[in-house]
């Protein structure tokens, strides 16, 4: 975790973190040494997207919604 901060350096020293962020680096924000969230450059996106990309290229089994009893006896249990 090369770039990490704790949070509280990071409240405190928000803008300089965003500049180190703006120049491209990653930055780490922990909490007790644990990562916890992290500080990207902010990035547009390069194309709008576009509905229905996928179409004809995608297909669902006729049995996708089938009810399969091993599966519903693992989440519910067994009645007996």
């Amino acid at each position: 975790m090369g770039n990490a901060v704790n949070i509280h350096e990071a409240k405190t020293h928000l803008s300089r973190l965003v500049e180190r962020v703006e120049a491209g680096e990653e930055v780490v924000i922990a909490r007790a040494g644990r990562p916890v969230a992290r500080l990207v450059p902010y990035r547009d996106r390069t194309a709008p997207r576009v509905p229905g990309r996928w179409r004809d290229q995608i297909t669902i089994a006729p049995d996708f919604d089938a009810v399969n009893e091993e599966i519903t006896r693992d989440f519910e249990g067994s009645a007996g």
